[in-house]
């Protein structure tokens, strides 16, 4: 059986295995295929039983020009690059990987409000340019210092990530105002609660994102949203980077009404040079590394290979077109 991984570098460059992929079939594994390149897509897998993909589309033409495909695995949670009603019309399941990075993104969103509190890095640098050595005190800083105790921590999207998020902001002592479609009356407590939106938006002094990405949720962080906000809050996003308008986020972070935002996905990636995000006041912007622990990407390989395991022993798991 043949097993083709179209874009295996991200998640694994060299520091995995393929072993639970190997000891189930012929595995040939691209670090990358380009993904404007729908022939040579086409190419790669036009033989192949087993295709598995992270970020390469496989689009209706490249699923009618491949007849063997047999199965089609995601290695993420997000399967928007597979035409998933394309694969269900010629009997294809396409399973992804629905938790994996739940720790691993709920850390890394705090690793984002904690810089934004305190810019570690910005004062380590400065130490080491020798300002701590010629200060005439005995200590310095360049930002405002944030204490998040008392503070109040709005979470947009209250799945297993948010409720991770949420549980440490309760450990840094903060309140939780949490806005969701499914309401888990179990998860409230004294200092975490549901909100709706408009209370969310007007009581929180931080705001994290971790909803899924839906034509409702497309720009839901826009010119109207951020006049609801507080003056000076914190945004995070640590969920898909088409949830906020960036325009108009920079244009808030510009003005100050948005006092900092800490930013790990946004809307094209890799980021164009001309997103007005790199030229905000206060943003924070890594490269949509929250879920690349390896630990993280270790649960990734091992769940993609068993969710291949047990199509071919025929009860197929986290079929998403069923």
């Amino acid at each position: 059986m043949k097993i083709i991984i179209l874009d295996g570098y991200t998640e694994n460059p060299g520091d995995l295995s393929w072993d639970g992929f190997e000891r189930l079939g012929d595995v040939t594994v691209y670090d990358r295929t380009p993904v404007g390149d729908e022939k040579e897509i086409q190419k790669r897998i036009e033989d192949a039983e087993i295709v598995i993909t992270n970020k390469t589309p496989l689009t209706r033409e490249t699923i009618e020009a491949c007849p063997g495909i047999r199965y089609i695995g995601a290695l993420s949670t997000g399967y928007n690059v597979i035409d998933i009603q394309a694969a269900k019309e010629r009997g294809i399941p396409v399973c992804n990987i629905p938790s994996y990075g739940t720790d691993a993104v709920a850390q890394f969103t705090f690793a984002l409000l904690l810089e934004i509190c305190h810019h570690a890095a910005h004062h380590s640098q400065a130490v080491h340019e020798g300002r701590w050595s010629s200060c005439e005190d005995f200590c310095f800083w360049d930002f405002p210092l944030i204490e998040l105790a008392g503070k109040t921590m709005g979470i947009i999207g209250f799945g297993r990530i948010g409720q991770a998020v949420g549980r440490l902001a309760l450990a840094f002592g903060m309140k939780v105002l949490a806005y969701g479609p499914r309401r888990r009356p179990e998860l409230e407590a004294e200092n975490c609660r549901y909100a709706e939106l408009e209370e969310l938006l007007g009581q929180a002094d931080v705001i994290s994102l971790h909803c899924p990405l839906f034509p409702e949720t497309e720009g839901m962080i826009c010119k109207e949203t951020i006049a609801k906000m507080k003056d000076g809050v914190i945004l995070l996003n640590t969920g898909r980077g088409q949830l906020i308008a960036e325009q108009d986020l920079a244009d808030a972070l510009n003005s100050g009404k948005v006092s900092a935002a800490g930013l790990d996905v946004v809307s094209i990636e890799p980021i164009r040079p001309e997103n007005p995000l790199l030229k905000a006041e206060n943003c924070l912007i890594t490269p949509h590394i929250a879920w690349a622990s390896r630990e993280s990407r270790q649960r990734l390989m091992d769940t993609a290979a068993a969710n291949l395991e047990a199509f071919l022993k025929g009860k197929p798991v986290h079929v998403v077109n069923i």
